[in-house]
């Protein structure tokens, strides 16, 4: 068990990036911190860590040990987790990444009630639109939305993504309202940029049980999906979202719907985890919770007359 514990406050000390850190939240002083970490690199035989004067930097042995030795931590975890889980707890940190905006709208009301089930849980969530690695990043978790493309993961459906054209009452005054997908060539589209690179065709629904991609172009392009709403909203042009975004604007009226009979295919809301033999409690009973509140039916849609 020594070597497991010095294990885990060495994976603790690349995610806090400092022996300080670390230390304070194990429990244990910077000098005994210090010491379980030369004891692990002098029985391995190998640095784990450069140390400067500003930060610590992993060794490539270091990283090695970090992708690998993060499932040993994680196994123990759960196992033991399962233990206290019988006696009904549900305990230690539970990591979380998602996109910025549907963390902060539809995950952040919902800690408080979670944290509430389960007194000696913590929660650490990172709001973050990056997909990043969830097993070298050490998160337990990921809240996704859309298509997934990463195979060593291991996912759960939490709700459809419906996804809608919108666009301002004043914008659609102005410039028309679009009858088919080919008269969007007409108009100013909203595009998304990202790890994909920009958008140049939008595919929508045919009208006849099959898809149509349309070419679009516009004078106002982001990676941030926040920054296009808020475009549609001030008029700029119609921008393609998922309901969930933009729910309360269709709501009260400051979006409406663009082309409803030729929506874009609806993808997926997913919980992603690393695939481990054991899944710990924590994630378990947090995936539960989060598909009983979001629910096939999309809280996000409910009473919402235009969605």
């Amino acid at each position: 068990m020594d070597r497991l514990d010095d294990l885990n406050l060495f994976l603790r000390v690349l995610d806090e990036a400092s022996i300080s850190a670390a230390a304070r939240a194990l429990d244990l002083s910077p000098a005994v911190a210090s010491q379980r970490l030369a004891r692990l690199e002098k029985d391995l035989g190998v640095r784990l860590l450069h140390r400067t004067t500003r930060r610590l930097h992993p060794t490539p042995e270091g990283l090695a040990l970090a992708e690998q030795g993060r499932g040993l931590v994680a196994d123990l975890d759960a196992l033991v987790g399962g233990l206290r889980q019988s006696g009904g707890q549900v305990a230690g940190t539970l990591r979380v990444t998602t996109s910025a905006t549907f963390g902060r709208l539809y995950l952040s009301p919902l800690l408080p009630e979670f944290l509430a089930l389960h007194p000696q849980l913590r929660i650490s969530v990172d709001l973050d639109d990056r997909v990043v690695d969830l097993v070298s990043a050490g998160y337990d978790l990921a809240i996704r939305i859309g298509a997934l493309d990463d195979s060593t993961l291991v996912a759960r459906r939490l709700a459809p993504n419906r996804r809608v054209l919108v666009a301002s009452p004043d914008y659609l005054k102005r410039r028309g309202t679009p009858q088919v997908p080919a008269d969007l060539a007409a108009h100013d589209c909203l595009l998304l940029t990202g790890t994909q690179g920009r958008q140049t065709h939008w595919v929508l629904a045919d009208g006849r049980g099959g898809e149509t991609a349309v070419r679009v172009r516009g004078r106002v392009e982001s990676n941030f999906g926040e920054l296009l709403r808020d475009a549609a909203v001030a008029g700029a042009g119609i921008a393609l979202h998922s309901t969930w975004h933009v729910a309360e604007d269709l709501r009260a009226g400051r979006l409406q719907l663009v082309l409803p009979d030729y929506p874009p295919a609806t993808t997926g809301i997913w919980a992603v985890m690393p695939q481990r033999r054991l899944l710990p409690p924590r994630v378990r009973e947090f995936v539960e919770f989060l598909a009983g509140r979001f629910g096939d039916g999309a809280a996000w849609e409910r009473g919402s007359a235009e969605t």
